[in-house]
């Protein structure tokens, strides 16, 4: 047989569709999660070690943020950005920045406290080479569990996007868009 999964307008193959499907789907959870975690990281770590108005202020645009569903903010994101791989996988990662920024913030709280910390201070270290050397390191840990996490909510975000009609456009195959 010549299409095992058959074929569906166009003469097109279900099976290639599917795998190739993968690929993008794949490239944009991967992409929107590196990217929603590369500004949290930025976010959580600049409001967590500095604190102050700082931390008032991005908190407050988290909460903003935080307002609406992943699901909900991705849409509003891709409707205003229009259907493309790249547009997509911004429209993704600006919802999973404050989850983020969040927890990255709680565990630079606790860690500018730590023994470590106040001993770089002691001996003449700069804030910002404390915060990326020693505090940065240290929240690690968290992160990796929450982008593994994330990045399923990722694809899951991509597929209904783009079975709406607002994620990757039509000449390149994706999950969303098949099912």
């Amino acid at each position: 047989e010549a299409h095992w999964m058959g074929a569906v307008n166009f003469g097109r193959d279900v099976l290639s569709r599917i795998l190739h499907g993968a690929r993008i789907s794949l490239a944009v959870g991967i992409g929107s999660t590196a990217l929603g975690c590369f500004f949290g990281v930025i976010l959580g770590l600049l409001s967590g070690y500095l604190g102050g108005w700082i931390d008032l202020l991005v908190q407050r645009v988290i909460d903003i943020l935080q307002a609406l569903p992943l699901l909900v903010l991705a849409l509003v994101m891709a409707a205003a950005l229009g259907p493309s791989i790249q547009n997509t996988i911004i429209a993704i990662a600006i919802p999973l920045i404050p989850t983020v920024a969040r927890v990255i913030r709680a565990n630079t709280l606790a860690l500018r406290e730590l023994p470590f910390v106040e001993a770089a201070r002691a001996v003449g270290m700069g804030d910002l080479r404390i915060a990326l050397r020693h505090v940065l390191p240290n929240t690690l840990a968290p992160l990796i569990v929450l982008a593994t996490a994330q990045f399923g909510s990722a694809i899951l975000t991509e597929a209904a996007l783009s079975f709406l009609g607002l994620g990757i456009p039509e000449p390149f195959p994706s999950w969303g868009r098949m099912l």
